[in-house]
């Protein structure tokens, strides 16, 4: 059994299909059907029901995914230690980052981190933070910016926390107030982050704990759509103060959300007991001091 072969099959699952996969491993179609028909022989078992579509996962096959992932993620974690031993003349960092309020936290990162350690590789992977959290327990990077608060399976270092605030249409009639809440709100469609953006997850608990589920008029991954949404008069929006005032729209108002626990709080976080490379800890050092 090849960590090739766990590779090809890990990556058939993870992309959905073998012509995905192949472009994955840098291999042909045929090259990475072969592996997972060798690894099915090896094994005496079928891992993938070809049948339909694209292919999906037998119980056999949910075993052998979730175990070649921890034995391809300890090989990674080899690498990244033997990397260390070379002083960061090179490497690499393996990070993911969010949509939401990257662009102002991080990109400056990028150029003090590339100027001090040219050497190392960022290899950069952008999601919301729940897949990113996904991603990474599964060993598939070292690193992520996400939102606290976290499960007992991370490790973080905080890193900006910003309230939130309400871009509401002008014509509305809290127009010109300089605080809200959601009681305030509740009469009112919000429009929301798309699926995997922890933030959705804050605004609806808070909702909850006011007793209300907000109505939903749109959901969307751009910020100047939703902006624009808002100022069409669709409902209202949230975005940490930070970015909301560096997106001003002239049919749109800002007020400060005044709702307890709904603090953007930014942090970098990784898998507790993983291992850290160099890489990372001084990505986490230089994230540190800009801090």
């Amino acid at each position: 059994m090849h960590l090739r072969t766990l590779r090809a099959f890990v990556e058939v699952v993870r992309q959905g299909g073998f012509s995905s996969a192949a472009k994955v491993v840098f291999a042909t179609q045929p090259t990475v059907s072969k592996a997972v028909k060798q690894l099915e022989d090896e094994l005496g078992v079928t891992l993938l029901d070809r049948t339909g579509h694209r292919p999906v996962l037998t119980a056999a096959g949910a075993i052998v995914q979730r175990r070649a992932l921890a034995i391809l993620t300890e090989r990674d974690d080899m690498l990244r230690e033997i990397d260390d031993l070379r002083g960061l003349r090179r490497g690499e960092l393996r990070l993911g980052l969010p949509p939401l309020g990257s662009s102002q936290l991080f990109a400056p990162l990028f150029a003090a981190y590339r100027q001090r350690y040219p050497g190392v590789e960022i290899r950069l992977v952008e999601h919301g933070s729940k897949r990113l959290e996904e991603i990474l327990m599964a060993g598939e990077i070292e690193m992520i910016a996400t939102l606290l608060p976290l499960g007992d399976d991370f490790d973080f270092q905080p890193v900006r926390r910003e309230p939130l605030t309400a871009l509401i249409p002008a014509g509305h009639p809290l127009a010109g107030a300089e605080t809200v809440d959601f009681a305030a709100l509740r009469e009112t469609p919000f429009i929301l982050f798309e699926g995997g953006f922890a933030l959705n997850a804050v605004i609806i608990a808070a909702c909850e704990r006011r007793g209300f589920t907000p109505t939903e008029a749109a959901r969307s991954g751009q910020i100047d759509f939703i902006a624009a949404l808002v100022a069409a008069g669709l409902g209202v929006a949230f975005l940490p103060r930070m970015i909301a005032l560096q997106r001003p729209h002239p049919g749109v108002h800002l007020a400060t959300l005044t709702e307890p626990d709904t603090d953007w709080h930014m942090a970098l976080a990784w898998r507790r007991g993983g291992y850290l490379s160099d890489a990372a800890r001084a990505w986490l050092a230089l994230a540190r001091g800009a801090g």
